[in-house]
């Protein structure tokens, strides 16, 4: 595990997944991280990639072959080497490998990158596409966050805060983990008042909303922190069932849609970057 802190915050990543499993605000003592308790969900940060949520049965065309990549991708499952730390920073890189390429035919350099900021912590992904053409593929972020916050309230006195009005659909997902054709109408305003409930049938998933950021607050204390995820296309919130986390998850990339035709360059929300270039993607929790 990595430690890295300044003078407000302290985090652990741990280089399997270059996984994010604690967050603490050090003038507090308070944990904002899920304990990854496997009761219900034993994941505390994974990043995904090359994939976000599911394919139609775990299978993709490409270039006239099949290949089958699960849930999430496998970025979370490998053993990260660490490249670089520093006072403020720590950077971490995988390479495609003869494993990566029977599953993902492309070669790649992933990095993903922590900065401490005084109360904010940044994370960045930066894909190079290594392959002799374009390189096809999704990404993003699935952080678990401890809820309640403190020992003071309840899961039901948190509402996400959206930077802007929104009038947007949820988008259903089917029991193979696919997205519906038409969205279920749902945010109407700025204001989401948390509970349980909400994950009753799964995440819910958006697309191209008009807020940059969202705010997680106490309703009784204003406790909370700010999310920011500019230049992500869609965001899932999600939660285990009767699970005290909430995971607010930035994606450039979304599950197929249960009419795919499974061809990965066609693929909803599928970046293609050209050879020999650089993706960069980065989103931030601060304290407030």
């Amino acid at each position: 595990m990595q430690l890295l802190e300044n003078e407000y915050l302290k985090i652990l990543v741990n280089p399997k997944g270059a996984e994010l499993n604690s967050m603490i605000d050090k003038t507090t003592d308070t944990e904002y991280m899920w304990n990854g308790d496997p009761a219900f969900w034993s994941k505390h940060s994974p990043v995904l990639f090359p994939i976000v949520g599911t394919l139609k049965n775990d299978t993709y065309k490409y270039n006239g072959h099949w290949y089958k990549l699960s849930r999430h991708g496998f970025a979370r499952d490998m053993v990260f080497d660490l490249v670089e730390k520093k006072s403020n920073n720590i950077r971490f890189s995988i390479q495609s490998n003869k494993e990566t390429l029977e599953k993902f035919p492309f070669e790649f350099e992933l990095q993903i990158n922590y900065s401490l900021i005084e109360k904010t912590l940044q994370v960045n992904y930066l894909v190079k596409n290594k392959t002799n053409g374009s390189m096809y593929f999704s990404i993003g972020g699935h952080p678990a966050f401890a809820l309640p916050i403190d020992n003071h309230t309840n899961y039901e006195d948190y509402a996400l805060v959206f930077e802007k009005e929104e009038k947007a659909g949820r988008w259903p997902i089917s029991k193979e983990g696919l997205i519906e054709l038409e969205p279920v109408p749902f945010l109407n305003g700025n204001n989401l008042p948390l509970s349980k409930k909400l994950f009753e049938k799964d995440a819910l998933v958006f697309k191209h909303l008009k807020s940059s950021y969202v705010k997680l607050q106490s309703k009784k204390t204003g406790k909370g922190f700010r999310f920011d995820f500019k230049d992500f296309t869609y965001l899932g919130i999600w939660a285990a069932k009767n699970a005290n986390f909430i995971c607010i998850e930035p994606w450039c990339g979304i599950a197929d849609s249960v009419d795919s035709d499974q061809d990965f360059t066609l693929k909803e929300g599928i970046i293609c970057l050209p050879k020999d270039e650089i993706f960069s993607r980065s989103w931030s929790v601060s304290l407030v």
